[in-house]
């Protein structure tokens, strides 16, 4: 249901706040904060002194006087002798030494002279002999595991147990996909058709599998349905006429308050028609359009930006802009919008005080 604050707009459009507010007295300017607290926990687009309620005017619980401590830690402050920082010079050097770095030593290789009958029986020793040679003398780690192989050869005998020091290649966790989508389509569609008040959110995202008249059906149920405030079909190859068809059902439906279209094929001729059926709708709030197949281009961006500032029941819009004239008015116009509704809450508060004093 539609609020009656939010019926008529352009005459809150050039509402003067500070001219109400500084009509109130300090109690009901206390009365205003808590109420305001209450109608917008954490909203961003309030000051930071106007989110939570005010405690430092509550009084002692228990045997503590706020007073006195502070009184007492000022003069605790007032007493304390101040640290002094400057140390005197005392010749200290302080911090690492410089030590040059050093040449790296150049060795020499030295040619060793064998007897001839060493050279002789060396020379014609084959690689199976050298490598029994060298486990003899402890020399047999100066080659890797890898070129042991190559010498030994794969018919030796020597498996892969003997190789202990070879690289073994990381095991590779699996990566499971995310678990489907739970939705049941068929029965979301008939119970949008039987105007279910306890559906609210219909979530499709991720669907492939989806027809496209079917989709065409989601919407067309929708003219008449007054339930849900919420639908989403983010990734589900919707096109051109699922966009057209959401757009008939924006010009009739009063009751939806959020659309996701996100990351679909539609292009900018089915972006056009949304946009020509957002600016006869008044009550959604919140449409999400970003990441399709293809850009939207300038012309569609221009016609969001204008879309924007003739509208300001969207406050949300999920779009990365390309252009930067287009971003700059959407941004603007969004902020107008969202200024405008905080402006008829403090009017809403300052009414409703009014109506409770005697």
């Amino acid at each position: 249901m539609e609020l009656p604050f939010r019926k008529d707009l352009d005459k809150y459009k050039e509402l003067d706040e500070d001219e109400i507010l500084g009509k109130l007295s300090e109690e009901e300017l206390k009365q205003l904060e808590s109420v305001l607290d209450d109608l917008d926990p954490e909203n961003a687009l309030l000051p930071a002194g106007f989110r939570q309620k005010d405690h430092t005017c509550k009084k002692p619980s228990g045997p503590y006087d706020r007073e006195k401590l502070l009184a007492y830690l000022e003069k605790q402050a007032l007493e304390h002798k101040d640290r002094e920082d400057v140390v005197p010079y005392t010749g200290e050097k302080k911090g690492k030494m410089f030590i040059p770095k050093q040449k790296p030593v150049q060795y020499t290789e030295e040619k060793v002279t064998l007897d001839p009958e060493l050279e002789e029986a060396l020379t014609s020793a084959t690689d199976t002999e050298l490598c029994d040679l060298a486990a003899i003398l402890g020399m047999h780690n100066l080659i890797s595991n890898s070129q042991l192989c190559d010498i030994m050869g794969s018919n030796n005998g020597i498996g892969n147990e003997g190789f202990a020091n070879v690289v073994k290649g990381e095991k590779i966790m699996p990566v499971f996909d995310e678990p489907p989508n739970p939705t049941n389509v068929e029965e979301s569609l008939q119970r949008i058709k039987e105007n279910d008040s306890r559906l609210v959110e219909v979530n499709l995202n991720n669907i492939k599998n989806i027809p496209i008249p079917t989709l065409k059906e989601f919407a067309k149920a929708l003219e008449t349905n007054t339930c849900v405030k919420s639908f989403s079909l983010a990734a589900t190859r919707s096109n051109d006429p699922v966009a057209v068809a959401f757009a008939e059902m924006l010009k009739v439906n009063k009751s939806l308050k959020s659309l996701n279209l996100e990351s679909n094929f539609i292009t900018g001729a089915g972006m056009l028609a949304l946009i020509d059926a957002l600016k006869e709708n008044d009550t959604l709030t919140e449409i999400k359009i970003d990441n399709q197949r293809q850009q939207l281009g300038t012309l569609v961006e221009m016609e969001i930006a204008k879309m924007l500032e003739e509208n300001p029941k969207i406050l949300k819009f999920g779009y990365r802009f390309m252009q930067q004239g287009p971003r700059t008015r959407a941004a603007a116009a969004i902020t107008k919008s969202n200024d405008l509704v905080w402006r008829l809450r403090v009017k809403l508060s300052a009414n409703i005080l009014s109506s409770l004093q005697p």
